[in-house]
């Protein structure tokens, strides 16, 4: 059985979270916490959030698989899953080319690591993999419990569902921008979005789904960055979440780019939770 990982979830870098963080967003009724920005070593940032919760998931958006061990994964998951038992999914990618000197071949590299974590014990239904084209799509559905891409649009998790059929689950993420002012507001997301559009796999991916090179050009077409990050009223954000789940992502991981993100988690819960 694959963890429940609840309607909606919220990604942030882990070194922005804590345990009061975790609590809150539990209260507001957010199934899962994803720990964004590679968090690696022995996840003990997992334990003080687990810890300080009694019901919220806590998953990885991604541990690099050039920069842990799978057998350090491992480890990590079998503490946690011993004191927390499914509560933990262990998210693992392939990161970015360009910030990756041992990048070569990752599909192969994602396989060999998927074989190493089957050998230390971590099952199946305890991990996801970070997957944007069809072939890593593929891979998550017959390899992991979830697939989680990152920087797409509801026409991707259609295409992806698709791919997917029943066999694993899909959980998107999705930047919003809790402001009504469409300028402010693009601003806003523009300053995160544009560093995506220097990495090809996300530029690649783009293209695929209806963006031209117009839009993925410099800091980003106002198309591109309004789909990417959605942004007014709670009303608002939560059409662009249920977009996603409409398209057929059993989960949204929900990215607030505002300085303070919990009036956008608060208006996004009161409208879907």
């Amino acid at each position: 059985m694959a963890i429940e990982l609840g309607k909606l979830g919220v990604w942030r870098m882990s070194t922005q979270l804590d345990g009061a963080f975790a609590a809150e967003l539990e209260k507001l009724g957010y199934g899962t916490v994803w720990l964004g920005g590679s968090p690696g070593g022995d996840l003990a940032i997992v334990d003080e959030l687990l810890a300080a919760t009694e019901r919220i998931k806590v998953a990885t958006g991604i541990v690099n698989i050039w920069a842990d061990e799978p057998e350090s994964a491992a480890r990590a998951f079998r503490r946690i899953e011993d004191k927390y038992p499914g509560r933990f999914l262990l998210g693992v990618g392939a990161g970015h080319r360009e910030h990756t000197q041992e990048y070569k071949k990752p599909y192969a590299a994602l396989v060999e690591y998927l074989d190493a974590l089957d050998a230390a014990g971590v099952p199946k239904e305890s991990r996801a993999l970070a997957a944007l084209g069809p072939k890593v799509l593929e891979l998550a559905r017959d390899r992991t419990a979830a697939a989680h891409p990152y920087l797409t649009t509801p026409e991707h998790t259609q295409a992806a569902r698709e791919i997917l059929g029943s066999g694993a689950l899909l959980a998107p993420e999705q930047k919003v921008v809790f402001d009504t002012d469409p300028e402010r507001a693009r601003e806003t997301g523009r300053k995160t979005v544009q560093f995506y559009l220097g990495l090809s796999n996300y530029t690649a991916n783009l293209r695929k789904h209806g963006f031209s090179e117009e839009d993925i050009a410099g800091k980003g077409s106002d198309r591109l960055i309004d789909a990417l990050a959605v942004h007014g009223d709670g009303k608002a954000l939560a059409k662009g979440l249920r977009a996603h789940l409409d398209a057929g992502a059993d989960h949204v991981s929900v990215q607030s780019l505002d300085d303070d993100p919990f009036p956008a988690y608060r208006a996004i819960a009161a409208e879907l939770l």
